[in-house]
């Protein structure tokens, strides 16, 4: 999950200071804007994207070569870009502007300073929505002598032209597939030199030239914002209440599976909101700190981690210890084990949860023993066993042995084996590893592994012959249809060996296989049912608030999309993307509330920390929240709504019913089915498998009376000119026109989105305020209804960036405006360091006033 592009800079000219620009009431239903990662145009629908571009550049033989950029907005719609490609030797500098109404344009100069031949060249690169392409967007024309392109309809007059002048070394369509227009700036030979390029995209008809995202969320100087005020130590909240009668972890018995629903063995219900501690983490945090961050956790609402990337090579020392001096994976190492024996010990006395992987990304060595190594290792020592464990025996059995020594080993600190302690929660087969959507194509012949294919290709023939499948397409792991079928036996017959081995070890709860991901579709979905529960990943980019479920898809659609009715539902990963994304402080919130309202039964963010817990060591990016005060704002708010179920579980289902022939032949996702994404608004999306005869293990999930049986994945449950959705218990609310989402129960009142410029009422909360764009939660601590509790959480969101280098502490941008809470009279307001604040009390409400010049994420009436 690491960008292999510069983080885009987010500082403007210092002379620029904050700037609150009033907000339109909506966002364009068709807007370009350079996209601010490289500089490029996007072209989007409703908020989703259906034209991107990037730089692109290659060496021989296609080998990629990497090529950074950083952009800055000097004013509105006023840019510079910088780009350089090592491997190249070459430099590329551009300026953008607006001239136009409905223009954008690029002046890019690119100073090559050295010979490079034998090399692809490269440009940009053009992708465009294929679903557009077919419906009313119509094909990309090229325009003639290599001048560029155009995109549009014209019966509709709505067109987008991108012409390059003087005309470039290439523009072609790749492969001839008109979704992927490839724009060279060179070819072979590079030569020393200096050129001149002009850029002029310009749209008609309803297509706009949008803002920037830095733009839109206001243009400042970050290093005139406070520092933050998060101690990576200590919790501005304490919610530790919360797990007060599970200490220790484990003393309801053993996590099941019950139902649809997760259970402790004396039939107790539980929730689980978790995160991820993760690689270093893990290894180099010494023990007194593991013992504090253990303790902050529970305070921050957590009751479920899961111990991440113990195996991968890149972490030192690892499970296996010493990487560097690394000959097999055959033992595990003892001072690791240690270390992991602490933690869960520490995090068992907070009544935390453990959640386990078997596998990550573990490599194999030349010592360990695998048939056919060769083939797969190309002259390293080394291999990763993604997609070759389907087929190759050794690898799973390679498999098997560490999960053997992993969960008979025992603890040090407990004197239970991990298989015989009720504090570990789950267990997860493999991480990211499915073979029915990713891994397969790695097995074809033509991808340089002939034993494997051989194996893998005598699999496909042998099961198209019992099943009278066409040979010639049961193989072809690309395609939907008979491979969908072959690919998900393939990979029940490798879970259930896994399974049966770790329940033959004693494992008493419930095993996952692998989870959703990368953009998965619905076919992948029955090889997961092998396990006890569904897992799903899902990252999601800025805007995820204002994406129209009638035309795009955001990060929840991909998680509901995986809810297998009659199974309990996981997700071990999800945050947003790239970092710092300016509105990552929504997630938390919306994350949580569709969790509570949809059923889900354990969330995992992605990641608390994958760097040491030492001083010297804080850093800031996407993989450490426990230090970000742009995410932890609103993650103890998130953790106490969820697992207090403040939001209340949805009253209607509406069940996805998909015939064989429609989820086997087709794919079927989030992205391309109004279905799976409008009908998650109104009330609780399931998706229940058919029976196939090619599947005898797969079982029809079952469909719960009084649900709404749906077949269509291109029917709407939304009407076609809604701008907004309320869940069907009428709590939660999304406009993805204003791109507002709102929470409003008893003991949670919470708004966040683009609440700058407009009024906004909740039952208990009023909202006036400035600041473009923030997030504020109020919540009752004590349990009671607002008009009783003497304890009141206020949690604010607002853009938080780091230091120079990802160094913190962050900047955090200061709220404006004013805030109102009705409240039962007599409270006071304090900081999080107990500071009283000043605060009015008028018609029954406490009203508090926000500078823009202090800020604290955590407030308190009490």
């Amino acid at each position: 999950m690491t960008s292999l592009r510069m983080r885009p800079l987010m500082r403007a000219s210092a002379l620029l200071a904050l700037v609150l620009l009033p907000l339109p009431a909506w966002t364009a239903e068709w807007s370009v804007s350079v996209d601010q990662s490289n500089g490029l145009p996007s072209l989007t629908r409703d908020g989703g994207p259906v034209m991107a571009s990037r730089f692109d550049f290659w060496g021989a033989d296609w080998s990629w070569t990497g090529f950074y950029t950083a952009l800055k907005v000097n004013a509105p719609y006023a840019y510079s870009l910088m780009g350089k490609s090592k491997d190249l030797d070459f430099d590329l500098t551009a300026t953008i502007a607006k001239p136009q109404a409905q223009t954008l344009s690029w002046d890019i100069t690119l100073d090559a300073h050295s010979r490079k031949t034998d090399i692809m060249g490269g440009g940009v690169v053009f992708n465009f929505d294929p679903a557009l392409i077919a419906g009313e967007m119509g094909k990309p024309v090229l325009l003639p002598g290599n001048s560029g392109w155009s995109w549009g309809n014209d019966a509709q007059g709505r067109r987008i032209e991108m012409r390059f002048q003087p005309a470039l070394a290439r523009v072609f369509m790749e492969r001839g597939d008109p979704s992927e227009i490839r724009a060279f700036f060179y070819e072979d030979p590079i030569v020393p030199g200096r050129q001149q390029i002009k850029a002029t995209l310009t749209v008609s008809g309803d297509i706009d030239i949008g803002q920037t995202t830095e733009e839109r969320f206001g243009l400042a100087d970050p290093n005139s914002w406070p520092d933050d005020q998060l101690d990576w130590r200590t919790a501005p909240v304490d919610l530790s209440f919360l797990n007060a009668g599970e200490k220790p972890a484990g003393k309801r018995g053993f996590v099941k599976a019950d139902g649809e629903q997760l259970a402790f063995a004396d039939n107790t219900p539980v929730r689980f909101w978790g995160t991820n501690l993760s690689a270093y983490a893990l290894y180099n945090t010494p023990d007194d700190e593991i013992k504090q961050q253990a303790k902050r956790l529970s305070a921050l609402g957590f009751n479920l981690i899961r111990l991440h990337h113990h195996d991968s090579p890149w972490v030192s020392p690892n499970i296996f210890g010493d990487v560097s001096k690394l000959r097999d994976t055959q033992q595990l190492n003892a001072e690791s084990l240690r270390k992991l024996d602490w933690w869960i010990k520490c995090l068992k006395d907070e009544g935390i949860y453990v959640w386990l992987d078997m596998h990550v990304e573990r490599v194999l060595t030349i010592n360990d023993q695998i048939s056919d190594f060769a083939e797969l290792a190309k002259g390293k020592n080394y291999i990763d066993l993604k997609g070759y464990a389907y087929v190759n025996a050794s690898i799973q059995q390679a498999m098997k042995r560490f999960a053997e020594q992993y969960v008979t080993h025992v603890n040090a600190y407990t004197g239970l084996a991990y298989k015989d302690d009720p504090a570990i929660a789950a267990l997860l087969l493999t991480n990211e590893n499915d073979i029915v959507q990713h891994y397969g194509n790695a097995l074809l012949p033509d991808k340089g592994v002939p034993r494997h294919s051989q194996r893998y290709m005598e699999l496909a023939k042998a099961f198209a012959q019992r099943h009278d499948l066409p040979a010639d397409r049961t193989w072809r792991a690309w395609e939907p249809g008979p491979s969908k079928l072959f690919l998900n036996d393939l990979e029940h017959q490798f879970n259930v060996s896994l399974i049966e081995h770790l329940r033959g070890l004693g494992v008493k709860v419930p095993i996952v296989t692998t989870s959703s991901w990368g953009g998965n579709g619905l076919s992948t979905l029955p090889a997961l049912t092998s396990g006890d529960m569904i897992d799903a990943h899902s990252y999601g980019a800025s805007g995820q608030l204002e994406k129209n479920p009638l035309t795009s898809d955001n990060l929840v659609n991909w998680l509901a999309a995986a809810q297998v009715a009659g199974l309990p539902m996981s997700v071990t990963e999800w945050n947003a993307q790239p970092f710092p994304s300016p509105d990552r402080h929504s997630l938390p919130l919306y994350i949580a509330g569709t969790a509570s309202h949809q059923g889900w039964d354990a969330m995992m963010q992605y990641a608390y920390s994958q760097q040491a817990f030492i001083a010297q060591w804080i850093r800031a990016d996407n993989w450490n929240a426990y230090n970000d005060p742009g995410l932890m704002a609103t993650m103890p708010a998130a953790a106490l709504l969820y697992r207090r179920g403040d939001v209340q579980p949805a009253q209607s289902r509406y069940v996805f019913a998909p015939s064989p022939a429609t989820l086997f032949n087709r794919l079927i996702t989030p992205a391309n089915s109004v279905l799976l994404r409008s009908a998650m608004e109104k009330g609780q999306l399931q998706i229940a498998l058919p029976a196939s005869p090619e599947l005898p293990w797969l079982r029809p999930s079952p469909i719960a009376a009084g649900a709404q049986v749906l077949q269509d994945p291109d029917q709407s449950l939304l009407a076609a000119d809604a701008s907004e959705s309320s869940s069907d218990t009428g709590e939660l609310k999304r406009n993805w026109q204003q791109g507002v989402y709102t929470i409003d129960t008893p003991l949670t009142q919470a708004a966040t989105g683009w609440l700058g410029g407009r009024s906004m009422s909740l039952a208990q909360l009023g909202l006036n305020l400035q600041t473009p764009y923030a997030s504020v939660a109020v919540q009752s601590l004590d349990g009671k209804p607002f008009s009783q509790s003497r304890a009141l959480l206020i949690s604010l969101g607002t853009r938080a960036v780091p230091r120079p280098d990802d160094m913190t502490p962050f900047h955090v941008e200061p709220l404006r405006g004013r805030v109102s809470i009705k409240a039962e009279p007599g409270l006071k307001l304090y900081t999080g360091k107990q500071q009283q604040l000043p605060v009015s009390y008028e018609d029954g409400r406490y009203v508090i006033t926000f500078d823009g010049l202090h800020m604290s994420n955590w407030l308190f009436l009490k």
